[in-house]
């Protein structure tokens, strides 16, 4: 074919339909990136190519922080840990109106920085903090719509493996984009816990006051939670502080998680084999999701079609606010759809190039990117975190799940308008670390 351009638009079509024939994601991004680079250069130098990219990717130190920080959020599951920092949030706020549901989100936010995955944190609450809350008199929807909006916060609070994955493709420092991505983590709580306050004070029965927790009641849920802070807080302010590299960082809080599992007697050979599995397994699909989009993305990459993209938007005349505009719906679309590393990689070949054009920062962007991704997780018709949560909580109506992320997209969409008008909320921190 003659036309590059129109070779990666029918690669573009090739991927989706695949994916809509259930291939793996990462399995179609690289057969379509591998057959439209030999229908340029040959076959010879496309299967060469593909060895290439996966030698480099399976090579790369940056990328074993995955495996480590997967191996650490499993730990961190068996020992239960989740449970503690849920039962610690409860006795500090529990009693307050809405505080069940604060609670939840600080949990999530917590067990985010041990977990990195958002869907894994909302199937994690909705075991861990959805029956406390429906027996408590919540109303089902809020209750399941709450779990699913704090899911989200795992995949922007570090360890995020987007944030790896993002930083790979990017070719940013991992620890540049953790450090960045705090303060906007930080404005998600608060906001998320205003939501609720002006939520439950407008709808006071969908949210019963609880009964105050006693000091000792306290001290006792402190003393079952501090482990699962200080595995947050050694993860995070280690690399924060240049203590550690991503990678050291990663490795340390799967040994500690390991060792608060082995000494609270929660990890037989069965679940030690269990955890093994299935961070395994995890590790092979971001690994197959990663190689396949640096293959489609070499294959754009030579077809130039992100230079033909950057070069139409400039044509078209159209302002850039109003293109990034475009860019955040297609975005929240593309989250609604697919999970939070599909939606993010199939897109990042063509729109990174884009917005680095206007002059923008890759890192700002990459927070930005993330935060889009959280919004489409909660959007119907295909949330993927409201799916999770449907499937913990079958009896609950999927349409009472969405009636309840309201109040969270409301303040979703308070959080995306102020990190795109002040960039310099995700750039202060890393410039003042450095």
């Amino acid at each position: 074919m003659n036309d590059p351009a129109m070779l990666t638009v029918l690669g573009l079509v090739l991927t989706f339909v695949l994916v809509l024939l259930h291939v793996p994601i990462g399995v179609a991004m690289g057969i379509a990136g591998v057959g439209g680079f030999a229908l340029i250069a040959g076959w010879s130098p496309a299967l060469a190519m593909m060895a290439s990219e996966a030698a480099s990717t399976f090579s790369s130190l940056d990328l074993l922080t995955i495996p480590f920080f997967v191996l650490m959020g499993a730990f961190a599951n068996v020992a239960g840990l989740s449970e503690d920092l849920y039962r610690l949030a409860y006795a500090l706020i529990g009693h307050k109106r809405g505080g069940l549901a604060m609670a939840t989100v600080g949990g999530c936010a917590g067990f985010g920085a041990v977990c990195g995955s958002s869907v894994a944190t909302a199937a994690t609450f909705g075991k861990a903090s959805l029956p406390s809350m429906l027996s408590r008199g919540y109303d089902p929807g809020f209750a399941a719509g709450t779990v699913a909006s704090g899911g989200t916060l795992g995949i922007l609070i570090p360890p995020s493996s987007v944030m790896v994955i993002y930083a790979v493709l990017a070719q940013e420092l991992i620890v540049t984009m953790y450090v960045a991505a705090l303060l906007p983590a930080l404005i998600a709580i608060v906001l998320y816990f205003t939501a609720i306050y002006f939520y439950t004070h407008w709808r006071p029965l969908h949210a019963p006051i609880g009964t105050k927790a006693t000091a000792a009641e306290r001290w006792r849920a402190a003393g079952q939670g501090w482990q699962v802070i200080l595995l947050a807080c050694a993860v995070v302010g280690g690399m924060a502080f240049g203590v550690f590299t991503a990678t050291e960082a990663a490795a340390v809080g799967a040994a500690l998680a390991f060792l608060f599992a082995y000494f609270r007697r929660k990890l037989s050979m069965a679940g030690l084999r269990q955890v093994m599995t299935s961070t395994a397994s995890t590790s092979a699909m971001i690994y197959v999701l990663i190689i396949g989009a640096s293959l489609f993305g070499y294959f754009a990459a030579v077809t130039q079609a992100p230079q033909a993209l950057i070069e139409a938007v400039q044509a078209s005349g159209a302002p850039v606010w109003l293109a990034l505009c475009i860019i955040v719906v297609l975005f929240i679309i593309a989250g609604a759809f697919f999970d939070e590393m599909a939606a993010m990689v199939v897109t990042l070949p063509f729109v990174l190039p884009l917005v680095m054009s206007w002059g923008f920062d890759p890192v700002w962007w990459g927070v930005v990117n993330v935060v889009i991704i959280e919004i489409g997780m909660l959007c119907p018709p295909l949330g993927m975190n409201v799916f999770v949560v449907h499937g913990v909580a079958k009896s609950i109506p999927l349409s009472a799940i969405y009636r309840g992320v309201t109040p969270y997209l409301l303040a979703n969409g308070i959080r995306l308008a102020i990190l795109m008008a002040f960039p310099i909320i995700s750039l202060w921190l890393p410039a003042a670390l450095k």
